[in-house]
């Protein structure tokens, strides 16, 4: 069925309540396994509905956030969903406590209980006031994001838009495109420090409200970090300074000789990786699509009716819009069994990442569509950021077809950037640790707390003044992920560990690593992140020797790279 054509219906949270309820008293009263299976089925189709609901709400909220009806629909599931998680409580500690968790296990997986046990310790009625407040704010900084209109040569742009004017390759319109958003940033810079405060005090409230020492401890629970902890995010931190920093800091120096820059660079130098340019899309939004299908049909039979099926059934909106919402994303839509994708293409490189990245976590889903529990559909997310980021590199087969004459720069920018990138996601990670163990810092001291982590993440990025809103610490409130969903950072590096791992398979024979790609993706959410990784015989990103190995052949893949007439 084609997206517009999709049924939308608000469901009174007192409905959900009464339906909700006489599904829990009907699994208390169950007398045998086939009676309490026939329950938790009514209770996944219920849960799909309500999903269902939501997510075509936030969806269509995000593509027009100044869509009156949708802004509703959305305050009131923001206000709703936290009433609904108390049903979904009651229901997890009702199927815990049944005498046929045996046999649901064995059914199922042991994965929907060692989950539902961490759930029940993110949630407690007394702080759903406080979990409707996060909603609130969450919506507030998405909305005040979706408005901006950076003033620039004249016209208005939308953050989306001012993107590509950031990668120019005139100096001096790139860096002033760069200091117009910096402006922007720093124009509504009360309204960012005070949202941000509201968020932080409100997480640790609720976090001493069910009787944690601060907020990190729930952030971890809230993100169903299932098979490893604050440690071993501490140890991946030190493999990252340890082997990675360097590695990108050679990056940067070889960007720099080539630009003719010195070294440390300038943020606005810092983007721009080639003096003719960075690579761009060979062709228009529609062409680039076709391009996504070619690929998807050369790639394999599944991915082939997956990527048609999403052209088919219109389930990709793509362009930037006046009063859309920033950013892309996947997700799904379970009553229609179906993800959706949505982006905004803006005329850089990243436009094919949204072909590759945000079209590998709607193809792991499609895939796993007919899984039940329906939970099991995604594993965690870092777990889910290997398909998007792993299907990047499998799309370097095209890159002729998505760039053109601009195809072996990507594939060196491409690797390049992935490596860059974990440095800055662990520092994104690293600073949430610092500010929910500190929740008292001012926001004038958070910002000192972010340029210091600059110094040690970042090493080639120069804190001269040039660009304030950069200089002086305040670059994190650019990333979405901080204000919306904490400690959802650290699994990009994670993932871009995993993915770097299938970069090297493919350079040694693409369809083994394939085979071993769809190894990884067939499990959906079936094992935790670190078994899945087993089963496709992957090593985890929290051995050094993952991270080590990987920069070793990266390094030398880089220096041996050939850049014969690109400047």
């Amino acid at each position: 069925m084609k997206f517009k054509d999709m049924q939308y219906e608000r469901i009174p949270v007192e409905k959900i309540a009464e339906e909700a309820t006489a599904l829990i008293k009907e699994l208390k009263d169950a007398k045998n396994f086939s009676d309490a299976d026939a329950t938790f089925i009514k209770n996944e189709n219920l849960q799909k509905h309500v999903e269902t609901m939501a997510n075509l709400t936030h969806i269509r909220h995000s593509i027009n956030t100044e869509d009156k009806f949708y802004e509703e629909e959305e305050n009131y599931w923001n206000n709703a969903s936290p009433r609904i998680q108390e049903f979904k409580q009651e229901w997890i500690k009702t199927l815990l406590a049944s005498p046929f968790k045996r046999n649901f296990e064995e059914k199922y997986g042991s994965i929907v209980f060692i989950n539902a046990e961490m759930d029940l310790k993110t949630f407690s009625p007394e702080i759903i006031p406080d979990l409707q407040k996060e909603n609130e704010l969450v919506t507030a900084y998405e909305k005040l994001l979706a408005s901006a209109q950076i003033p620039f040569e004249g016209k208005s742009y939308t953050i989306s838009q001012i993107s590509p004017f950031k990668n120019d390759k005139d100096d001096s319109r790139r860096l002033s495109a760069w200091k117009a958003e910096g402006q922007w940033y720093k124009d509504n810079q009360q309204e960012l420090d005070s949202l941000y405060d509201e968020l932080v005090a409100l997480r640790t409230k609720m976090g001493k409200k069910l009787g944690y020492k601060d907020f990190t401890e729930l952030g971890y629970y809230r993100m169903q970090r299932n098979c490893y902890d604050k440690k071993d995010v501490e140890k991946f931190r030190e493999a990252v300074q340890k082997y990675l920093v360097p590695l990108a800091a050679k990056v940067y120096e070889k960007q720099a000789k080539r630009l003719g820059k010195s070294y440390p660079l300038s943020f606005s130098d810092a983007a721009m990786e080639f003096r003719s340019g960075n690579p761009k899309p060979a062709g228009t939004p529609d062409e680039i699509v076709a391009a996504g299908k070619k690929f998807y049909d050369w790639l394999s039979p599944e991915t082939s009716e997956f990527f048609n099926h999403m052209i088919q059934d219109e389930l990709m909106d793509l362009l930037s819009t006046k009063g859309k919402q920033g950013g892309g994303y996947c997700t799904s839509i379970p009553d229609y069994k179906t993800p959706f994708i949505f982006a905004n293409f803006n005329g850089t490189m990243h436009d094919i990442d949204v072909i590759t990245h945000e079209a590998g976590h709607a193809f792991a889903a499609y895939l796993n569509r007919d899984r039940v529990p329906f939970a099991t559909i995604w594993p965690g997310m870092e777990a889910c950021e290997v398909h998007s980021m792993s299907m990047e590199f499998f799309g370097e087969a095209f890159s002729e077809a998505f760039f053109g004459k601009d195809a072996r720069k990507y594939n060196y920018s491409h690797l390049a950037g992935a490596l860059t990138f974990i440095p800055y996601g662990t520092m994104v990670d690293h600073f949430q640790h610092i500010v929910y163990e500190n929740p008292d810092l001012s926001p004038t001291e958070r910002h000192a707390e972010w340029k210091k982590l600059v110094q040690i993440y970042q090493p080639w990025l120069k804190l001269d003044g040039e660009i304030p809103f950069y200089s002086e610490g305040e670059g994190w409130q650019r990333q979405h992920h901080i204000y919306s969903m904490p400690f959802y950072y650290i699994d990009y590096c994670l993932a871009q560990t995993v993915a770097l791992e299938f970069w090297n398979k493919i350079q040694k024979d693409q369809k083994d690593a394939w085979k071993h790609y769809m190894d990884y993706t067939k499990q959906g959410g079936s094992v935790v992140f670190t078994e899945l990784l087993k089963n496709a015989g992957m090593e985890s990103p929290f051995e050094a020797s993952c991270l080590r190995g990987i920069c070793e052949t990266a390094a030398k893949y880089l220096s041996d790279y050939d850049l014969t007439g690109i400047e």
